[in-house]
């Protein structure tokens, strides 16, 4: 219970991933600020759980509304994206533009934020952000959304530089593989991915439960790492 009585904001914490972090967490004893950002039914369900705050990362307001919910701030976690999945209705340079505020702008944007209120607050909290094997392995067809996941990691590693020593405050992130909930389900269930099993490049597909067990270990206080990318993949990126 080294967690108990410690704020953490989970941003997306109402997902399919989120949730199940959400609940572990706050099962945990933590004080948890869940948010969503436009699903209020399914955010709703962990009413009692988790403070519940509507929130899209990549508007200012939003952002100081919800870092001013939490109180004495100790940890971070950013699950929130957007798979930028090109389509005919859309331009490709407008896709471009909603992954980069989606997937990098918002959330570097609140870890910056929440490591300037930490300082603030002299707390030597822990920052985990989610990017993705696409971040790490070339697989084709992804640029749109894998770039400002390497963007994000990049830029995570220099907010854990500047962060590191006697601040206390560790900047670490998940890179998930083919997990079976969140963005990644859809494409579990129409057959996209039965290769890498079959093939047994990977034995099973992740679980939310996998990553959460990846993000409360960042979380742990007193935590020796920083500045590091997890890769939960089964070994995909291999």
């Amino acid at each position: 219970m080294a967690l108990a009585g410690l704020e953490i904001i989970v941003a997306g914490g109402t997902g399919g991933i989120g949730s199940v972090v959400t609940r572990a967490l706050a099962g945990e004893g933590a004080n948890v600020t869940a948010t969503y950002r436009s699903n209020a039914d399914r955010a709703n369900q962990l009413a009692g759980i988790a403070n519940v705050v509507q929130a899209d990362l990549a508007i200012g307001t939003d952002r100081a509304r919800l870092l001013a919910s939490a109180g004495q701030l100790y940890g971070l976690v950013v699950l929130t994206g957007d798979p930028a999945r090109t389509s005919r209705e859309e331009p490709l340079e407008q896709t471009m533009h909603r992954s980069h505020d989606a997937n990098y702008l918002g959330p570097i944007l609140l870890a910056r934020e929440s490591a300037a209120r930490m300082r603030e607050q002299n707390i030597p909290g822990s920052i985990v952000l989610t990017a993705t094997m696409q971040a790490i392995a070339l697989f084709p067809n992804s640029s749109v959304y894998a770039a400002q996941k390497a963007a994000l990691i990049h830029a995570a590693r220099i907010l854990a530089k500047e962060n590191r020593g006697t601040t206390g405050i560790r900047v670490n992130v998940i890179s998930p593989g083919i997990i079976a909930a969140g963005m990644a389900k859809a494409s579990i269930e129409s057959g996209k991915y039965n290769r890498f099993t079959e093939e047994h490049t990977i034995e099973r597909f992740g679980r939310p439960e996998d990553i959460a067990r990846g993000i409360r270990l960042f979380l742990e206080p007193d935590n020796y790492i920083t500045g590091q990318v997890l890769a939960i993949d089964g070994g995909i990126t291999l």
